[in-house]
């Protein structure tokens, strides 16, 4: 189900069927990688389908995409095939690979008028180790990595948490995020694979907590998986709601980045620990979505700075080594290597970086281990806790990201002789990337960094939205520790204050809005029609703006009335609007 457009199972099967056909017929067999550029709906279902049926493995690409990054994605894993829709093939530019479009005019027509194909799937000579999915994760090299993950990964994740997840043919589930984050693996073959109902969520709903929650009461979702960040958001939206809520949820699975259990203590104020049951799921794209499993429960409380993640699955072992390579004690934080069935393949096309992370280890009985790069500790139970990263990996809003790779694209900037980012946390998992940048020209003026933004246009419209740095800061050099490494804590703060801007006479509701915009994004001054994003707006930053707009105005705005343009004039026309 995607936006009141409903399909059956029977449905997508005959287009899935048809899509395989067309994709057997150029070629596409078992460990063929076709790419799948398609925006979220029923269509994004059926071309998932029809590759695997195919016998080919899928390589999804968000609509959201900047088209450079598309077409580096399209080189990089040498895919020749891509399925998309009309609206997003002109966005296509490599010449060397073939469009199918899954909404072809042909296919459209036999729909409507109610002539279903019923050819079948091809034949194929299938195997559990063929590819299923390539998922990219960034790249400390400022590469981008693939990582190769087989049926058989894939299979067993359902199998072996059977136990604990109970998985029916009763259940409704919604795909909240990205097809291009793995999290979206566990969304929609957590429903399919046992005849359950998925609901496909709009964009313009997962970025608005009061229509995503009144859609889980509508649709009578009974399995959430949502990231930290983005539950932050919906538990704000349902403790300022009247009515009853999502009341049909059973299970809230978390996962994509670290949850603080502190976070939880409104939501089981209000509905307690039992139904819906609450469940943290540690997990790395290279190991196959999830790895572990930790029930939350109010007790957790008393201790809200450990973020526990519970037990290994089943058919995995977590290994955790201290700096020396030997096993820690309990207490005692290492990094961890898991073992197991759901260890992927490794990197496309990166054999050096695979065999640096994939290998066997003595210590885990000779297996092929993954070195995961996290802190983890033990305790005295045997269950794990996450402590953080090794190297300077970040997670923000559930995507993995490596500073490095955007400080690689800013350095290609002739102005820019050095950079360094880092997160800094605003308050209510508003994680927002903030870039220090060494000027070329050491005399440059002191106000160099407010003007950066527009320069680096060009080489930031090739990034996605959630690599985009929030605010610059321009810095004389990087200090550095006696290791000869970035010393991030001595960063001065972001500033606060930039260059007076030229500020036309506001309206009384528009010195309001721009009074809440400027502290939201720590400015001085805001004038009434610079885009939110563009002064380093994040979509939680939204999120909390609208908030406190709202909750200034006694207003309900809706942040879809901000998706065409989001400035301080037309926020104000929307406040200023005579209500029916």
């Amino acid at each position: 189900m995607y936006d009141g457009e409903t399909a059956t199972y029977s449905d997508i099967d005959c287009r899935a069927d048809a899509l395989a056909r067309r994709l057997a017929n150029l070629g596409v067999v078992p460990n063929v990688l076709v790419a799948l550029y398609v925006d979220r709906g029923i269509d994004l279902i059926v071309g998932i389908l029809g590759i695997l049926k195919a016998g080919g493995g899928y390589l999804p690409i968000d609509a959201s995409t900047p088209a450079p990054r598309v077409n580096w994605l399209l080189r990089d894993s040498g895919a020749g095939i891509v399925v998309t829709l009309a609206s997003l093939a002109e966005r296509v530019t490599e010449r060397s690979v073939v469009l199918v479009l899954a909404d072809s005019d042909s296919d459209a027509a036999a729909r409507e008028q109610g002539r279903i194909d019923r050819g079948g799937a091809p034949a194929a000579e299938r195997a559990p180790t063929d590819l299923a999915y390539v998922i990219y994760t960034s790249g400390s090299t400022g590469t981008p990595k693939g990582v190769l993950v087989e049926h058989r990964h894939v299979v067993r994740l359902f199998e072996v948490t059977q136990q604990w997840i109970r998985f029916c043919g009763h259940d409704v589930w919604t795909m909240f995020h990205s097809v291009a984050f793995d999290f979206s693996v566990w969304e929609i073959w957590g429903a399919l694979l046992f005849g359950g109902r998925l609901v496909v969520v709009p964009d313009e709903i997962c970025r608005s907590p009061l229509r995503f929650r009144d859609l889980l009461r509508r649709e009578q979702v009974t399995v959430l998986n949502q990231t930290p960040s983005a539950f932050r958001q919906l538990d704000a939206a349902d403790r300022g709601a009247t009515d009853p809520g999502p009341g049909h949820l059973r299970l809230v699975v978390f996962g994509g980045e670290r949850l603080n259990v502190g976070i939880l203590a409104g939501w089981i104020d209000r509905r307690g620990d039992e139904r819906p049951a609450l469940v943290n799921m540690y997990g790395i794209t290279e190991t196959t979505v999830h790895a572990s499993f930790r029930p939350i429960q109010r007790v957790d409380l008393a201790r809200p700075d450990l973020s526990p993640i519970g037990v290994p699955l089943p058919d995995l072992r977590f290994l955790v080594l201290n700096e020396a390579g030997e096993p820690t004690t309990a207490g005692e934080a290492g990094e961890l290597y898991v073992s197991g069935a759901g260890v992927s393949r490794g990197y496309l096309r990166r054999a050096d970086i695979t065999a640096e992370r994939f290998f066997a280890h003595p210590l885990a009985d000779g297996n092929r281990v993954y070195r995961t790069g996290d802190l983890v500790f033990a305790d005295q139970k045997g269950e794990y806790h996450y402590v953080g990263r090794v190297d300077q990996q970040l997670k923000v809003r559930g995507f993995r990201i490596e500073p490095r790779e955007i400080e690689i694209v800013l350095e290609t900037h002739p102005e820019v002789a050095a950079s360094v980012v880092v997160p800094r946390d605003y308050g209510d998992g508003d994680v927002r990337l903030i870039a220090y940048l060494v000027p070329s020209d050491p005399g440059v003026d002191p106000g160099w960094a407010e003007g950066i933004r527009t320069k680096l246009a060009d080489e930031l419209a090739g990034l996605p939205s959630y690599l985009r740095p929030s605010a610059f800061v321009s810095i004389p050099a990087l200090s550095l520790t006696v290791n000869g490494k970035v010393d991030r804590t001595a960063l001065p703060t972001p500033l606060t204050r930039r260059e007076q801007i030229d500020q036309p006479t506001l309206t009384s509701i528009q010195s309001k809005v721009a009074a809440v915009w400027a502290d939201i994004l720590n400015l001085s001054a805001v004038g009434p029609d610079e885009d939110f994003f563009d002064l380093g707006g994040t979509s939680l930053t939204l999120i909390r703006m609208l908030d406190r707009v709202n909750a200034s105005f006694g207003a309900d705005i809706g942040i879809e009335m901000l998706i065409e343009e989001a400035t301080v004039r037309s926020l104000s026309l929307e406040l200023d609007a005579p209500t029916s």
